[in-house]
């Protein structure tokens, strides 16, 4: 009964003191491992500064959460009562990143209830994990280099493009085609993965030069794309 202490109100509290510090300084821990692997890790447009920095606070406001409840029913069931009236109208536009928010509560658990090896082991396969599927690009598609738009004029001769294409790339895959509406030109996407004693630039700048071909436009398609 050393560790317990009784609040001014005569509430018994499950902490002690320093156990209490140990527990948020382990949640801020966590919560920075998580925030540093969703920016390391992320792919596509909608990085969000704000949303790393949510990670952070979620673990610790989590952590709190469960050092106010405790082993008190009563106190869980005033805290869901409270937190009912906040509305949360932030869409999120990667579905990943709700597996963070999970990861950042999971882990403000564990430090909040003082499991903290659960909480080092959980950061670290958490960690793991997205690194691994990070690293091999796990569940794309097309495991290609660029995405190759360009305009080509109907009436001019494929043939030339596709030689520049051929040259410069080890594999390409026509993607879509999409008529003008006056049906003179036509819009190309192509995925392709360039050969290693080829350029971005030189791809661009050969195309670029054709008379028949313009709008030429070469995209990392590292990233989740829609084409």
């Amino acid at each position: 009964m050393d560790n317990i202490l009784i609040s001014p109100e005569g509430n018994l509290l499950n902490y002690s003191h320093i156990e209490m510090v140990i527990n948020i300084v382990v949640s801020l821990a966590v919560g920075l491992i998580l925030s540093v692997v969703y920016r390391s890790t992320h792919k596509g447009l909608s990085y969000s500064q704000s949303f790393s920095q949510t990670i952070l606070f979620v673990a610790l406001i989590v952590a709190i959460i469960m050092m106010v409840i405790g082993g008190s029913l009563a106190r869980a069931f005033a805290l869901v009562g409270a937190l009912s009236i906040i509305r949360f109208r932030t869409v999120l536009k990667d579905t990943k990143d709700m597996s963070y928010i999970f990861a950042a509560l999971a882990l403000g658990m564990a430090a909040g209830t003082s499991n903290y090896f659960l909480a080092g082991i959980g950061a670290l396969s958490i960690t793991l994990l997205a690194y691994a599927l990070y690293l091999t690009n796990f569940g794309a598609v097309y495991k290609s280099e660029f995405i190759l738009r360009f305009r080509f004029t109907q009436s001019g001769d494929s043939g030339d493009y596709l030689n520049i294409i051929t040259e410069t790339c080890k594999r390409s895959n026509l993607l879509h085609m999409e008529p003008s509406g006056d049906n003179k030109t036509i819009g190309l996407t192509y995925d392709v993965n360039l050969r290693d004693e080829s350029s971005a630039k030189d791809l661009l700048s050969r195309l670029g030069a054709l008379d028949d071909i313009s709008e030429v436009v070469l995209i990392a398609s590292k990233n989740d794309i829609d084409y």
